[in-house]
């Protein structure tokens, strides 16, 4: 398992370099789910599978899918050609590679080792729970705020303005009467 660790360590950094070198949104967030799932092969491998299935599930599933609709909002060019831009081979060569590393080191993880002969304890939900309401409440409580604010500015930039949509309240005189 030691070697299914440093590899998935490497897959989430080379992954993760490639989330902020590229120019392309959509192959920034493949590559984000790569590096998430990554990190989530990481937990497997130190024995937290709770916090695994936590990453895959909440992160790699729930936000990204968010992520994913947030680009599709701000229609970022021509549906045509970015669709033939996606379908080269370079394109999705490097994370399909990277997802056939990771599956590979899972599949002999789950076939091969298990953690009781590697010394590792399991790590249960009740555990979790405890840990993140109890000293870490502070963090998760900003890291749920800050979901927010990003939910709502990814709202406020892919909202459209309509021609006949009143952006303002007309002010009213002391008589009742509008001006």
């Amino acid at each position: 398992m030691e070697l299914a660790f440093y590899a998935a360590a490497l897959v989430a950094v080379y992954s993760t370099l490639r989330v902020i070198s590229t120019s392309n949104p959509m192959h920034a967030l493949l590559n984000l789910i790569i590096s998430l799932i990554a990190v989530a092969m990481i937990f497997f491998c130190l024995g937290a599978a709770f916090a695994g299935a936590l990453q895959v599930i909440v992160y790699a599933g729930a936000i990204m899918v968010l992520f994913v609709f947030v680009v599709m909002m701000l229609n970022l060019g021509s549906a045509q050609d970015q669709e033939k831009k996606w379908l080269t081979p370079m394109t999705w060569g490097g994370p399909a590679l990277l997802s056939l590393i990771l599956l590979g080191f899972l599949a002999h993880g789950i076939l091969g080792v298990t953690g009781g002969e590697l010394g590792l304890t399991e790590v249960s939900a009740k555990e979790v729970g405890i840990a993140l309401f109890g000293p870490y409440v502070l963090a998760v409580e900003l890291a749920s705020i800050l979901l927010l604010a990003g939910l709502v500015t990814a709202y406020h930039l892919g909202r459209e303005d309509k021609s006949g949509e009143v952006l303002s309240v007309p002010r009213t005189t002391q008589e009742g009467g509008q001006q």
